[in-house]
């Protein structure tokens, strides 16, 4: 066990819809257990109107929030970027300067996740990361999540290749555990909707073919984004007895048109609905009812084969990410998006399915972050040495 005498203080940051929805199971683990002090802070989207004002989600969840940042999402452009990091920055460093954690607990690679964990860099409070040493090749998030991975102390990984990645950044072994995907624990023990549930309460209409697309914007291509979406709605257009699920898109790069296209589409189209936010157990339960995931998300690449049902993953957003034998990759062309699909539908590819194993399932992911936090020692971590392979 640690060397704690009290309950260990900690922050678990959340900035969106995607990454609440699977760090949820362990705020609840963390809040039951009494070796903790849990408190939840609330950043980026879910304090965005634009995106769904998701705090609601957590709030009828019923955790408390005990921290509201906003860091100001009103631009998707480079600037805007940069200076809602900024904010981020200089509005977390205030609150840790004023409640400071023994330990903050992040999640994956968004900018207002490196604001917080450049913060706490700065005040010296330990950090634990999930899903680091993971690869999106064509993201900004590739270099910001190598970039907390280094501002970081504690490591919990979903796959072994992952586990090498980070320890070839030069993270001590013994900080670095695989853990599995904690994405794969909520599907486990999501309470889901019926089909009749959801078309009453989200105003939708299955078919005898179903397609839930999840499209974000490709952030190091050059406006590549706009080009890639209508091309996949092109293709789109062109399927019989299909509806059409869409989530929106995050408040990443070039995101806004995205949403815009989507918008547009939907309205020239009965067969399609769109959700600014579904929250965890409505995505969830929805895609218990669909055939397919088109798009470039990675809840595609690491949820989705959970479910025994084929991703078709677009263009390079994802390139490098460890993948099912669900996913078909496809380049971000009409012809191939369409060519994917075929294949998605066809009794051959079904087939393979049925034995499918995914490789971020590990398990109970929470009961085995929270064992490993308890055996720290956090006043010996501050101090890092860069480990050489």
């Amino acid at each position: 066990m640690g060397l704690m005498t009290r309950p260990m203080k900690l922050f678990i940051i959340t900035g969106s819809r995607a990454e609440y929805g699977i760090l949820k199971n362990l705020i609840r683990e963390l809040k039951k257990d009494k070796y903790f002090k849990t408190d939840v802070i609330v950043t980026g989207m879910h304090l965005s109107k634009e995106f769904g004002f998701t705090i609601n989600e957590i709030l009828k969840d019923k955790i408390k929030v005990e921290k509201k940042i906003n860091i100001n999402l009103n631009s998707d452009k480079p600037y805007g970027i940069s200076r809602s990091t900024g904010t981020g920055i200089i509005k977390f460093s205030k609150f840790f300067s004023q409640r400071r954690p023994d330990l903050i607990i992040l999640l994956g690679d968004r900018f207002e996740i490196l604001a917080a964990c450049t913060a706490a860099y700065f005040h010296r409070i330990p950090v634990a990361h999930l899903h680091g040493g993971e690869s999106t090749e064509g993201l900004i998030d590739e270099g910001i999540r190598h970039s907390i991975t280094k501002m970081s102390h504690i490591h919990f990984v979903s796959t072994k290749k992952y586990k090498k990645k980070v320890i070839q950044l030069g993270e001590s072994p013994k900080n670095v555990h695989l853990v599995g995907a904690i994405g794969i624990e909520s599907i486990k023990k999501n309470k889901y909707l019926s089909k009749n549930f959801l078309e009453k309460k989200l105003k939708i209409k299955f078919s005898k073919k179903n397609i839930l697309v999840t499209f974000h914007s490709v952030t190091l291509e050059n406006n590549t984004s706009k080009t890639q979406f209508e091309n996949l709605l092109f293709s789109l257009k062109k399927l019989k007895n299909t509806n059409i699920f869409f989530t929106k898109t995050n408040s990443d790069t070039f995101g806004r048109v995205i949403n815009r296209l989507t918008d547009s589409f939907v309205k020239k189209n009965s067969n399609c609905f769109v959700f600014k936010s579904l929250g965890s157990q409505k995505y969830l339960s929805i895609v218990k009812f669909v055939d397919l995931v088109v798009g470039n998300s990675s809840s595609g690449i690491i949820e989705i084969p959970s479910f025994k049902i084929p991703t078709i993953n677009i263009g390079d957003r994802q390139k490098g990410r460890v993948q099912a034998s669900s996913t078909i990759n496809c380049k971000p062309i009409s012809k191939d998006i369409t060519r994917s699909i075929n294949k998605a539908y066809s009794p051959k590819f079904k087939k393979k399915l049925s034995n499918l194993n995914n490789p971020y399932d590990n398990g109970l992911t929470s009961l085995k972050i929270i064992k490993q936090l308890k055996k720290k020692n956090l006043s010996t971590l501050i101090k890092k040495k860069f480990y050489e392979i």
